[in-house]
C-alpha cells in the first residue's frame, strides 16, 4: 500500500509485502522501484497527468515520454476498447477511487495482448490525494485459454441434445444452449428474462429451492428430478445436474428429458399396480363366490322348511282363529323374510364377484341398483337416508356384474363423503331418467361437503385417493370411469363446496328394447300322479328338506355321485334327477358326463342345483348344458314347478 508521510509530503510510505516492511519513499525511489517491476507500470499527478512510465512499460510499447505527452493512451489502446477506459479514467479522478479493468494495449511490433489494470490513489493520513500508480499484468494467455474455454463451452452449447445452462446465483439465466428453448418451447429472451424458479411446477419448487440453497451452503453438486414448464402450458420432467462456481457467482447446469422415460415407468408402475390389484379382486372374487356358495347351502334348507313350516302351520291351524297359531305362522314368516333378506345379500355377492368373462345382456339398470344397494347399505344407514327417485328408463346392454361394481363404488363414495351420526339429515338419492337423447341415466346424489376443484380434476386418475392409507386403493372410481366408457357411456361428476356431489352415470340404450324371454314358472297344480325323484347333494340337510318339499312324491336321496350311480345302474326309474353341482371328489358336471355316456335319457333329466358357479370351469359347463337348473335358495313353489315340468 502506497500513502503520504505527514512530516514531509513529498515523500511516500510504502508498505512492501514482499519484503515484509514498509519504508517511507521519495517519489524518485518510488519511480525507481516501479522501474524494477517485471510489469508495465507509470504514475500520474493528481489532476491524472501522466509523469513517469516504467521501463517495462518503454520496452513492451517502443513508445518515447514525449510521443506519450502528445498522443496520449491513442499510442497503445485498441480503438475499441478506449472509450470504456477512457470513461472509467475520468470516473477515477471525479470519485479518487481505484478501478481495475481488462483491455489489450499495443505492443512495439503492433500486436495486441491482454493486460488486467489496476489504477489506485495514494493518500496522505488526511486522506488528501497524493498521486495515481498503475500497473498492468500480462494476462493474454489467461485470456487466450479462458477464450477458447468459452469458445469450446459455446460449441458444447451449440450441439448437445441435453439441456445446458449457465444461472446466476441471484435466480437468473445468464445462458440457455438451443436445445433447452427446443424442447420447451420458449425462446431465449422469454428465458432470460425472468427468474428460473417461475419456470418451475408450483409442487416441485420447494425442492429446487432447497437444492439451491445447498450449492449457495457449499455443496459441490447436486442432481434434482422437477417439472419445468413448458411455453405451450405442458410441462416436461427434468432430471438436472448441477455445480457451483461461487467466486465467480454461477452455477452450471445440465439436465436431461426424462417425460417418456418417466411416462414408461408410471405406466410399467400401473401396470404392475393394476395385475396385482385383478389378482387381488380375483382372489376377493373367488373368495366371495366361494362365502356366498356354502352360504347358500344352509339357507336353501332354512328357506325350505321355513316355506314347509308355514304349510303345515296352516294345514294344522284348519282355518283355526287360534291367536297362538296366528303368532306361529307370524314368527315363520318373519324368519323367512329375514332368510330372504340374507338370500338378496348373497345374491348380491354372488353376481359382484364374478370372475369370469364379461357377459353382456340387455337388462334394466334398476335390478343391478337395487342388488347394489344391498351390498352398500351397511355404509349407508349410518350416515344418510336412502331415497330412491326411479324415473322410466330405457334397458341397456351391460354385464350386470361390472355395472354392479360402478354403482357399489358410487354408493359407497357418496356414504363415506358424509360423517357418521346424523343419518336423518343427510341423503343420498338415486335418480334415473330418461336423456333427450334416449339414453338410461342413473345419478347418485349426496348431501356431503363436495368435493374441491383441485380434487375433482384429477379424481378419476388411477391410484388418486383422498382417504387415509388402508382406507382406499384410489382404482374405484378409474375403474368405474373404464367401465363406463367401455359401455359407450359417460360417468361424470358434478360438486359445489358445501352443496353435495352428483355422479352421473350415461348409458347408451339397448338397440333391442325388450328383455330375453325367461323360461316361464307354470303355476304349481296338484300332482297328477307320484314321481320319482332322485337328490345327489353332498350337503345332507338339502336333502331332507327337498323331501319334506316334495313329500307327495317318492324322493331318493343320496349325497355323492358314485352312490347316484349305484341306483341308477339298478335299472330304477327316476322321473327328475336333482344334482348339486359343486360336490367332492366327483361334482355334477362329472356327474352329467358319466351318465350321459351311461344313459343320455337319464342326462337329459339332471336338474342342476348350484348355489354359484363360481369357477370357470362350472360357468362354462352351465352355458354349454340346456338342462333345468335350480338357484340356491330355493323356494317350495320353485322345487314344485321344476318338477311339474318333467311331469307335464
Amino acid at each position: 500500500m502506497l500513502s503520504g508521510n505527514d512530516r514531509n509530503p513529498g515523500l511516500l510510505e510504502v508498505e512492501a509485502p514482499l519484503l515484509g516492511t514498509a519504508k517511507v519513499l521519495s517519489l524518485s525511489e518510488l519511480q525507481a522501484l516501479f522501474d524494477s517491476m517485471p510489469q508495465l507500470g507509470w504514475t500520474a499527478a493528481p489532476d491524472g497527468s501522466i509523469d513517469f512510465y516504467n521501463r517495462a512499460w518503454y520496452a513492451y510499447t517502443g513508445t518515447t515520454f514525449e510521443q506519450l505527452q502528445v498522443q496520449g493512451f491513442r499510442t497503445v489502446h485498441d480503438p475499441e476498447f478506449l472509450p470504456a477506459v477512457v470513461a472509467r479514467w475520468q470516473e477515477s479522478l471525479r470519485t479518487g477511487l481505484p478501478f481495475e479493468m481488462e483491455f489489450p494495449l499495443r505492443a512495439h511490433d503492433g500486436r495486441f495482448r491482454w493486460f488486467l489494470t489496476r489504477v489506485n490513489p495514494i493518500r496522505d493520513a488526511n486522506g488528501r490525494l497524493l498521486r495515481w500508480v498503475a500497473t498492468h499484468t500480462d494476462i493474454d494467455v489467461a485470456r487466450l485459454s479462458w477464450e477458447r474455454s468459452k469458445q469450446d463451452l459455446d460449441q458444447l452449447f451449440a450441439l448437445s441434445l441435453d439441456l445446458l445452462c449457465i444461472a446466476g446465483l441471484d435466480g437468473l439465466f445468464r445462458q440457455v444452449n438451443p436445445a433447452f428453448t427446443k424442447v420447451l418451447g420458449w425462446s431465449c429472451a422469454e428465458l432470460l428474462s425472468k427468474p428460473w424458479l417461475e419456470f418451475i411446477h408450483p409442487d416441485d419448487r420447494e425442492a429446487t429451492v432447497r437444492a439451491g440453497e445447498a450449492l449457495n451452503e457449499g455443496a459441490p453438486a447436486i442432481a434434482i428430478t422437477n417439472r419445468f414448464a413448458c411455453k405451450d402450458g405442458t410441462s416436461r420432467w427434468l432430471e438436472w445436474r448441477a455445480v457451483p462456481t461461487l467466486e465467480v457467482g454461477l452455477v452450471y447446469a445440465a439436465a436431461r428429458d426424462i417425460t417418456e422415460k418417466r411416462a414408461a415407468e408410471e405406466a410399467q408402475a400401473e401396470l404392475h399396480q393394476r395385475l396385482i390389484m385383478a389378482d387381488r379382486m380375483a382372489s376377493v372374487g373367488m373368495l366371495a363366490a366361494g362365502v356366498a356358495h356354502e352360504i347358500n347351502n344352509p339357507l336353501s334348507y332354512v328357506m325350505a322348511n321355513l316355506d314347509t313350516a308355514v304349510e303345515d302351520i296352516r294345514a294344522i291351524a284348519g282355518g283355526s282363529p287360534s291367536g297362538r297359531m296366528r303368532e306361529l305362522e307370524a314368527m315363520v314368516q318373519e324368519a323367512r323374510e329375514g332368510a330372504e333378506r340374507v338370500g338378496k345379500i348373497v345374491r348380491g355377492l354372488k353376481t359382484f364377484s364374478r370372475t369370469d368373462d364379461e357377459h353382456r345382456a340387455v337388462m334394466d339398470v334398476r335390478p343391478t341398483i337395487e342388488l347394489s344397494i344391498n351390498m352398500a347399505f351397511n355404509e349407508i344407514r349410518h350416515r344418510a337416508r336412502l331415497v330412491k327417485d326411479y324415473g322410466v328408463t330405457p334397458l341397456i346392454e351391460a354385464d350386470d356384474a361390472r355395472l354392479g361394481q360402478v354403482f357399489v363404488n358410487l354408493l359407497v363414495n357418496a356414504a363415506q363423503a358424509i360423517p357418521d351420526g346424523n343419518a336423518e339429515a343427510n341423503e343420498i338419492r338415486i335418480v334415473t331418467s330418461t336423456d333427450p337423447d334416449g339414453q338410461a341415466v342413473v345419478e347418485v346424489r349426496d348431501t356431503g361437503p363436495g368435493i374441491p376443484e383441485d380434487v375433482r380434476q384429477r379424481i378419476f386418475v388411477p391410484f388418486f385417493t383422498t382417504k387415509a392409507a388402508g382406507v382406499g386403493t384410489g382404482l374405484g372410481l378409474s375403474i368405474s370411469h373404464n367401465i363406463v366408457t367401455g359401455l359407450g357411456g359417460v360417468l361424470s361428476v358434478h360438486s359445489e363446496r358445501g352443496r353435495g356431489t352428483t355422479f352421473r352415470v350415461v348409458l347408451p340404450a339397448a338397440r333391442v328394447q325388450a328383455l330375453p324371454v325367461q323360461r316361464a314358472v307354470p303355476p304349481t297344480p296338484g300332482p297328477t300322479r307320484r314321481a320319482t325323484i332322485l337328490v345327489v347333494d353332498d350337503e345332507p340337510a338339502i336333502g331332507v328338506a327337498l323331501r319334506r318339499v316334495l313329500c307327495d312324491h317318492d324322493v331318493t336321496v343320496v349325497t355323492n355321485v358314485k352312490d347316484a350311480l349305484d341306483v341308477l345302474a339298478s335299472d330304477k326309474h327316476f322321473d327328475v334327477i336333482f344334482s348339486d353341482l359343486m360336490m367332492p371328489q366327483m361334482t355334477g358336471m362329472d356327474f352329467y358326463g358319466e351318465l350321459s355316456r351311461r344313459s343320455p335319457s337319464d342326462a337329459a333329466k339332471i336338474v342342476f342345483v348350484t348355489g354359484g358357479a363360481f369357477t370357470p370351469a362350472a360357468s362354462d359347463f352351465l352355458r354349454r348344458v340346456a338342462n333345468e337348473r335350480l338357484e340356491k335358495p330355493f323356494t317350495v313353489d320353485g322345487v314344485r314347478a321344476v318338477v311339474q315340468k318333467f311331469m307335464a
